[in-house]
């Protein structure tokens, strides 16, 4: 089973923890993760674009000259797609890109992200965010104890906490998020993971 080191805020050394290796130590499988990071990704669009056809556009209602006789090719609307204000050929429409993934495909994404992480050596356990009040200036602190100043970080505790997050909410790179909430392109798309000691043991509990 892999094995972390727990530190405080100081960025010491206050004890040890044995991961779960069914969450934190399996192989991550990287199709998996990549198929949960797009329907993520695909849920979170608003499917909001739309454009005008060529029924929608103001004008075109008569045929813009006699059909033969010109020499030019028939048109029967100056409105068609390849004239200046015409409309869009296959044109956006509002719609909803959501779909779903099987439970245990999201399951196996999140434990692959875990696994990459630890694999990576960009986990770090804390044993609490023990800060006296939420001031920004004191998780920069907590940040640069800990060796990740200035690195893209993902903060997790074990459910929401409000000083963590009014603390690091105005610094740069820096996110909050709690165990009921986190997913897989959260864990990816930061350097380091920073997780408090109480988060890791109701991962164990709510997924082993």
């Amino acid at each position: 089973m892999p094995k972390l080191d727990v530190l405080n805020i100081s960025g010491q050394k206050v004890s040890e923890i044995e991961l779960n290796e069914s969450i934190f130590g399996i192989e991550p499988n990287v199709p998996v993760m990549h198929e949960v990071v797009k329907n993520y990704l695909a849920n979170q669009r608003q499917g909001t674009q739309s454009a005008k056809t060529r029924a929608e556009v103001r004008g075109g209602g008569r045929k813009p000259f006699r059909q033969k006789g010109t020499g030019n090719a028939r048109q029967g609307t100056i409105r068609a797609p390849h004239y200046v204000g015409g409309g869009v050929a296959f044109a956006p429409k509002p719609r909803s890109y959501r779909y779903s993934l099987p439970k245990k495909v999201k399951r196996l994404g999140l434990f692959s992200a875990l696994s990459a992480k630890v694999r990576d050596k960009e986990v770090i356990v804390i044993d609490e965010f023990a800060l006296n009040s939420p001031k920004t200036k004191e998780m920069i602190k907590v940040l640069e104890n800990l060796n990740v100043s200035g690195k893209k970080s993902l903060l997790v505790t074990c459910c929401k906490e409000d000083k963590v997050v009014n603390s690091a909410s105005n610094i740069e790179g820096v996110s909050t998020s709690f165990v009921g909430q986190i997913n897989v392109y959260e864990i990816l798309n930061h350097d380091y993971f920073i997780v408090s000691k109480s988060a890791i043991e109701k991962f164990e509990e709510v997924y082993a």
